[in-house]
């Protein structure tokens, strides 16, 4: 991760506990529980939509039945639930992908390890101005996200669909120093949760799908250009610290998170393709 990463992170997971707080019913549900206690609350920190939607359907429909107590803390934000999920603040986590992770882990010392994989969100292309992607043209300016998982993936994006060029061979793992002609477009970096509230400042934004619909954006009828699901190697997953993988609640939320009425809630509530489910053990 970039610097700013790196300092933030820091700064940002002293009062990470009090931001997810607001979010819980009774003090008692704020801090983790204890991972020798398999009745203790399961604390999971997790981005608003769509994971902490998901995980709230499995606390309110699933868990009880499954002798699970589920806290769901929602961070709007890339950095903080790992950092809050290695030093012990939450139980889990449920926002990323395994290229952001590794990423995450070294650059900033963390032992975060995936362990049940669940849905796939499409990156998409969208714009308040243009209403196609060849509108775009020398001096058009387009955000991408800043960490570099994604901005790869955003870069990439734009190539398959003829916006830039990149050199040869370079595929999701590509950096700006990557792009072999800009033809002309600006491209700007911001950090993920900011390419939505920002979408005005530029000609296109590259959005992820979480916050794509945060910003009530449809992508199969708004995005200029939409990721493919099919193959696509960014599954979002269940993870924690590492050596937590048999917590009997870890493995209770895992199987309950791949689920026949998960996947069902997935595909009726998330029917413009937004959300994807893809079920599965995930890969260390």
């Amino acid at each position: 991760m970039r610097n700013t990463v790196k300092t933030s992170v820091a700064v940002a997971a002293a009062s990470a506990i009090a931001l997810g707080a607001g979010a819980c019913s009774a003090p008692s549900d704020t801090t983790a529980g204890d991972k020798g206690d398999k009745n203790a609350a399961l604390v999971v920190a997790a981005s608003p939509t769509p994971h902490g939607t998901i995980l709230d359907f499995v606390k309110n429909k699933l868990a009880d039945k499954a002798g699970l107590k589920l806290v769901v803390k929602p961070f709007n934000d890339y950095k903080i639930p790992n950092k809050v999920t290695d030093d012990g603040q939450v139980d889990a986590n449920f926002f990323q992908h395994k290229p952001f992770l590794d990423t995450f882990n070294k650059e900033n010392g963390t032992h975060i390890v995936p362990v049940q994989n669940v849905l796939i969100e499409p990156l998409g292309v969208y714009s308040k101005k243009l209403d196609k992607l060849s509108d775009l043209k020398s001096g058009s300016t387009v955000s991408v996200p800043n960490d570099p998982s994604n901005e790869g993936r955003a870069l990439k994006l734009l190539a398959d669909n003829g916006v830039i060029t990149l050199k040869p061979g370079v595929g999701s793992d590509a950096k700006l120093t990557d792009v072999k002609d800009d033809k002309g477009i600006k491209i700007t970096e911001l950090e993920a949760a900011q390419t939505a509230p920002r979408i005005d400042d530029v000609d296109a934004a590259i959005i992820n799908g979480n916050f794509a619909i945060g910003a009530k954006l449809k992508p199969s009828k708004d995005a200029l250009a939409l990721e493919k699901a099919e193959g696509n190697p960014y599954a979002n997953f269940l993870a924690v610290k590492k050596g937590n993988e048999d917590d009997p609640r870890i493995k209770k939320l895992a199987k309950l998170l791949n689920s026949p009425e998960v996947k069902k809630f997935i595909e009726d509530k998330y029917q413009d393709g937004s959300v994807i489910p893809a079920f599965g053990p995930a890969k260390s």
